[in-house]
């Protein structure tokens, strides 16, 4: 199924730059996310099984710049000026599939510059900002080469919409706040095609959620999230999982708009022990989790009792997201580096917070 917006990008009008032969280059920045209603397993087309809310990062991103030629070489696709890079065959499968919809960047050749503010491959959703900032970049490049513009709005949709088939989670990078993916009665427009932004029915005390990244490991995780995704396929357990989820959807959607953090605390903090919890539970028994990691929960369920407002997510991977308010933040930091930062890698720690979604950057 195509998105209606991409027949504004199929023909190309003559006066467009890059029929002259020229060069040109467009640079976006886009966040991570880090979700707190969990994704898990898929259909064909990259449909989630279930819906799945995030909250956009602000500080952990990739900065992604494509220069297209139109001159066709022999390797189609460099990454940081290597034809050989690690990150290239996933890059030419997604490019593959928007060839597809949009047939005037088969005229094209790429070089893409990337990099990231943080450790990619470690459970911190690096496909996630990474694609979704290769996505905006190749239609922006569409833009150009067709002579078309698309309204901003559309665009972003556009966006969230092509760049899940590089990466599921990577649609909910394209939206500051709160994103939804997944067709949910819970929230009209949503969709398995696309994520929709929440941001309006957030309460004020969210909308600025500290998410403080202790990263126990910088090592690139045992377990890909293709695979993993795949595992779900025979589950014993995908069934009462999906129900599991949406009602923990609801709850959320609930908590956020009401502002009722205890509401909130208890529905994220189930979802991350309930992804690792079907992570073992998979064939193969794959443990994502290390020892520092279950220490840092433990202290920091220790702190809440005492009356700190933290708790924690975890992504597939063993690093751990700590969320604490805004009006708590010299506090739970203090905490962080008195009680948690010894448990960490090289005592890395990336200070993040709610964001505000992916920037466009001058050339």
């Amino acid at each position: 199924m195509s998105h209606p917006s991409l027949s504004v990008l199929t023909t190309h009008n003559k006066t467009a730059r890059a029929i002259s032969g020229e060069k040109f280059s467009v640079s976006w920045k886009s966040p991570s996310n880090i979700a707190l209603v969990k994704y898990w397993g898929k259909k064909e087309n990259q449909i989630p099984l279930n819906p799945s809310l995030s909250m956009t990062l602000s500080q952990s991103y990739t900065l992604t710049r494509v220069t297209a030629i139109t001159d066709r070489e022999e390797k189609k696709l460099k990454v940081n000026a290597d034809a050989g890079h690690p990150f290239i065959p996933k890059m030419e499968l997604f490019l593959q599939y928007i060839e597809k919809e949009v047939p005037i960047l088969k005229e094209l050749s790429f070089n893409v510059e990337t990099t990231n503010s943080f450790p990619h491959s470690t459970g911190i959703a690096s496909s996630a900002s990474g694609f979704s900032a290769f996505a905006l970049c190749l239609l922006s490049i569409a833009e150009m080469v067709s002579g078309k513009n698309i309204a901003s709005g559309e665009f972003f949709n556009l966006a969230s919409f092509v760049s899940r088939m590089g990466s599921g989670s990577a649609c909910r990078s394209l939206y500051g706040g709160y994103s939804l993916w997944g067709k949910t009665d819970h929230v009209q427009g949503s969709s398995g095609l696309f994520a929709v932004p929440i941001a309006k029915k957030v309460h004020p005390i969210f909308r600025n959620l500290h998410d403080a990244i202790l990263v126990i490991s910088s090592e690139p995780k045992s377990l890909p999230s293709t695979k993993g995704h795949a595992l779900m396929d025979h589950h014993p357990f995908a069934s009462a999982r999906i129900i599991q989820a949406e009602n923990n959807l609801s709850e959320t959607l609930k908590a956020l708009d009401s502002g009722d953090i205890e509401r909130l605390i208890s529905v994220t903090e189930n979802e991350a022990l309930t992804l690792h919890a079907l992570i073992m539970s998979s064939k193969g028994g794959t443990v994502l989790l290390k020892p520092p990691t279950v220490n840092v929960i433990l202290r920091i369920r220790e702190a809440r009792r005492k009356g700190m407002p933290v708790f924690f997510s975890l992504d597939a991977g063993p690093n751990v997201h700590l969320f604490y308010p805004e009006k708590s933040a010299l506090e739970v930091e203090q905490f962080i580096r008195d009680e948690l930062v010894s448990s960490c890698e090289n005592g890395l720690v990336i200070f993040d917070c709610c964001g505000t979604g992916p920037v466009l950057q001058e050339i």
